[in-house]
């Protein structure tokens, strides 16, 4: 595998993660409301999910995925169900309107940052965007020799680290307006917002035909 092919393959990536997904959003609700360690520990599970991604496709999975039509739509339909579930959670939380303190509780630290490592991990792995790119694009930037398989896990690891320097930027950004996320009012249209936009990405998988 040459250079031409790293660098398309990083500029494919970095289209991907800089544009709207679930996994931005997911980072805007959780450090107004959790902290900064939450949004990383969701980086955390982000990064561990690019990895379960590339595994899959490596082992053929993604090809199964595309050839049999039972199996994407359980794969789809699972994927559609947790964008939903996080959505109208975030909705039920914005028509709540309760506070949620930005301050974590040292007892609960750790169980809060597991959660958010948690909710990174299914967020990505049951990403729409992430799914259909390691299912129809990854493969074609393998090399058919007998490096592919560490070719493979190069490229896994140049998208997951373009992930951690992108979302670790904006797990900074709003973790510095704090003052302004940190309010009420901020945190319950976030989670209206987010609510929404999950929803909607839920919706448009649900519509996704290969």
């Amino acid at each position: 595998m040459g250079w031409s092919e790293i660098l398309g393959f990083m500029l494919s990536a970095t289209l991907l993660v800089t544009s709207p997904g679930p996994n931005g959003m997911l980072i805007a609700k959780t450090v107004p409301s959790s902290g900064r360690s939450a949004g990383f520990a969701a980086i955390a599970g982000f990064f561990v999910a690019f990895y379960l991604h590339g595994a899959l496709s490596i082992m053929g999975v993604s090809i199964l995925l595309l050839k049999s039509a039972t199996a994407f739509a359980i794969v789809k339909y699972l994927g559609v169900a947790y964008l939903c579930w996080i959505g109208l959670k975030s909705l039920f939380a914005a028509y709540k309107g309760a506070p949620v303190p930005v301050d974590v509780a040292p007892v609960r630290h750790s169980k809060n940052l597991l959660k958010a490592f948690g909710e990174g991990f299914l967020t990505n792995g049951l990403n729409p965007k992430v799914s259909m790119f390691y299912l129809a694009v990854f493969p074609n930037f393998l090399p058919l020799n007998d490096h592919r398989i560490a070719s493979a896990f190069l490229l896994v690891f140049l998208h997951s680290m373009i992930n951690v320097v992108w979302f670790g930027a904006m797990v900074l950004l709003f973790s510095r307006l704090r003052v302004v996320t940190g309010s009420g009012r901020f945190q319950r249209w976030m989670k209206g917002v987010t609510g929404a936009v999950f929803i909607g990405f839920g919706v448009k998988l649900a519509s996704y035909q290969p």
